[in-house]
């Protein structure tokens, strides 16, 4: 087979870089997994009673057989994982490590459900101060349509509120027989969706289409990473979505995010609670801290951060989350209602408001409602985005009525894993250039909480230049990289084999460079990231092709 070969040819203005020179990351990170686990990491997983093997996307069938036998099971089709007790995965891992079947090795971390309960038994719908807060009276909700996937613990289907609910359906088996948390998934969906039908509480949205999945099958009832991911994949087989995600956990996990950024690659919106764990410092969240969630803090009748809401680089709005009655499942409390707190519960409150704009206006993708559900939200504290409410609460009368923003193309396409063939998504992204069609134009943004870093497929003809021309309205840098690079976050050896051309002009200048190839066609990958001290960024692209 020849190998491809990639001269290069940087046409921009004499200040700049050296091709070679490495382009300067100040956001993001690669979707790449964590390193598979050595010795000591083996023995860290007897700490946990599972363990989650994810396969090679090319070689990894071949460890099937050995998994099975194993007693291993298939939880997520889509992302080659499969759940394994980890006293067997002790056993088992090292082998397929060493046969490189494997890309990552996680166990299977328990998560947190990110409520406070508190008892609460005097008429209700008069107590949901939140309908005003957030502008739900002044805006009629929509009949049954884009539904909402509340992932969680198991939903009470006998409780009055669910027993006769239409539009109600369970994507696996609900269990509340548990102690402890079991009440956490009827409250929220409670909050997310209760009908109008006479009793207690009224939901946001109270016709929506509701998809309950339960993440805590088991005797204990503790919600795990691992049934999460197996919610998401169930929700992305259900079509698109806004998926109801009130848990975390302090650990970043990456098969985690891959199921996240599936969901928001399939055309489903993912809303997070940012968590409750303000008196500890606010330590990041996950998957609130995820590219591409919605992430939610709470508020209070004053429109106060709520004591308890977490401060978070990555907040994008708050709603109310003190205070909300809530139904609970009467086998745990008696009287069937009870009053809240919360980011747990502010978090259905923006889930269920997005499935009802998006009901009501259903042409818009999931990346322009997206940001028309934080940028219309009511500003509170100081002007502008903070790190408590992001860009403010929940407000739906402005997120129903205002303009939608455009779409941004190609989400998610933060690294080279997102955009190319049989990487997360099986196709990939489409190239933006192909045999034929050597020129196009885009339109695109950047943030650096949720969508730092843009890459795309261009494909490259034999004996042609193509050429990059990125007109920003802040500054936001460019890099071209050859077919081999596995990230846009490489470092050393592998850089220096990947990186053709970067462009780093200062300010809003127009970035452009050129590839030259003078071997077979090829695909690289363009790259478009914020500059050092830049919140977001909106940018027009062209691309042209010429022979040589």
């Amino acid at each position: 087979m020849r190998r491809v070969s990639l001269v290069l040819a940087v046409l921009v203005c004499a200040a700049a870089p050296a091709a070679a020179a490495a382009p300067v990351k100040y956001f993001g990170h690669a979707i790449v997994p964590a390193p598979l686990p050595g010795k000591r990491g083996l023995q860290a997983l007897a700490r946990y009673s599972g363990t989650l093997i994810e396969l090679d996307r090319t070689r990894g069938g071949l460890a099937i057989p050995a998994l099975a036998h194993a007693g291993a099971r298939l939880i997520a089709p889509q992302l080659r994982l499969w759940r394994l007790s980890s006293r067997r995965a002790q056993a088992l891992v090292p082998f397929l490590i060493r046969a490189h079947l494997v890309r990552s090795v996680t166990p299977d971390y328990p998560l947190r459900p990110d409520r406070v309960l508190n008892q609460f038994t005097d008429p209700l719908v008069p107590y949901e101060w939140w309908i005003p807060a957030i502008g739900a009276d002044q805006v009629d909700p929509p009949g049954p349509g884009i539904p909402i996937t509340v992932i969680d613990t198991g939903l009470d289907t006998s409780h009055e509120e669910f027993s006769s609910r239409p539009n109600t359906s369970t994507l696996n088996g609900q269990d509340i027989s548990a102690l402890g948390e079991e009440f956490h998934g009827t409250a929220v969906a409670s909050v997310a969706a209760a009908p109008t039908n006479g009793v207690g509480v009224v939901g946001v949205y109270p016709q929506a289409a509701l998809q309950a999945w339960d993440a805590s099958p088991n005797s204990a009832g503790q919600l795990t990473v691992g049934d999460e991911v197996r919610g998401l994949v169930a929700a992305i087989g259900r079509g698109r979505s806004v998926i109801n995600l009130s848990l975390g956990a302090s650990q970043y996990i990456p098969i985690e995010e891959e199921a996240v950024l599936a969901a928001f690659g399939s055309g489903s919106l993912v809303v997070v609670a940012a968590g409750n764990e303000r008196e500890k410092g606010n330590p990041l969240d996950y998957p609130a801290s995820y590219n591409h969630v919605l992430t939610v803090g709470s508020t209070g009748p004053t429109d106060a951060v709520s004591s308890f809401s977490n401060r978070s680089p990555y907040m994008d709005l708050a709603a109310p989350g003190e205070s909300i009655p809530a139904a609970i499942p009467r086998s745990i409390f008696p009287d069937g209602y009870s009053q809240v707190d919360g980011t747990s519960f502010a978090t259905p409150l923006v889930a269920g408001a997005s499935a009802a704009v998006w009901t009501s206006r259903p042409t818009l993708k999931n990346t322009q409602l997206f940001d028309l559900m934080r940028w219309t939200a009511r500003d509170v504290g100081p002007a502008g985005w903070d790190p408590d409410t992001g860009f403010g609460v929940l407000n739906i009368p402005s997120a129903t009525n205002s303009k939608a923003p455009a779409v941004d193309p190609q989400e998610p396409n933060e690294d080279v894993f997102l955009v190319k063939p049989k990487g997360l998504f099986h196709s990939g992204h489409a190239p933006l250039t192909a045999a034929g069609h050597g020129s196009t134009a885009l339109s695109a943004r950047l943030d650096s909480s949720e969508d730092p870093e843009d890459v795309y497929r261009v494909w490259v003809p034999k004996k042609s230049k193509v050429t990059f021309s990125l007109k920003p309205n802040a500054n936001v840098n460019v890099a071209v990289w050859g077919p081999k690079t596995k990230s846009v976050f490489e470092k050393g050896k592998a850089l220096k084999r990947d990186l053709i051309v970067a462009g780093v002009k200062p300010g809003k200048a127009l970035e452009r460079v050129s590839v030259r190839n003078a071997g077979p066609g090829a695909y690289v990958y363009f790259d478009a990231f914020l500059g050092k001290n830049v919140g977001e960024a909106a940018y027009a692209l062209a691309i042209k092709t010429a022979r040589l």
